[in-house]
């Protein structure tokens, strides 16, 4: 099984835990952390993941994310494929960077796009192409 991590999920655990949602949205997130470090899923890298992560203000958040691009099993580059899906995706209302995340999933053929933005999983809910869900929804749907 192949997965893609957006930008916001790899953050969430360097993200103020007082709220409960976002407990929860960490403690399943390093449980697929976990899953790709046992070998149970595959983990997609791209280069807006890269492009992003580049930008973070904050070193060591920075400096943790990108070490997850030595166990992808595949790496997305920026190609025609990407570009023409994450041009449709946008034309359905999907932010252009969020559109490159979700094009680099469906083109390297994941099965889920893994996310904790609110906004893009309600206007992804709808595709066929990629099931889009948030950590714990991944967790409570695949038995590995």
């Amino acid at each position: 099984m192949r997965i893609y991590l957006d930008n916001c999920c790899f953050n969430r655990p360097f993200d103020d835990q007082s709220q409960s949602r976002i407990q929860t949205e960490t403690e399943a997130k390093l449980k697929i952390q976990a899953l790709v470090q046992a070998m149970k899923v595959e983990l997609v890298w791209s280069y807006i993941l890269e492009h992003e992560n580049a930008a973070n203000p904050f070193p060591e958040r920075r400096d943790a994310i990108v070490l997850w691009k030595q166990r992808a099993t595949v790496d997305v580059s920026e190609n025609e494929a990407v570009l023409m899906h994450a041009t449709d995706l946008n034309r359905q209302g999907i932010r252009p960077k969020d559109a490159l995340h979700l094009a680099s999933a469906i083109t390297s053929d994941c099965d889920y796009f893994i996310t904790t933005d609110d906004i893009l999983l309600r206007r992804t809910s709808s595709l066929a192409t990629i099931r889009t869900v948030t950590p714990q929804q991944f967790l409570s749907e695949v038995t590995l």
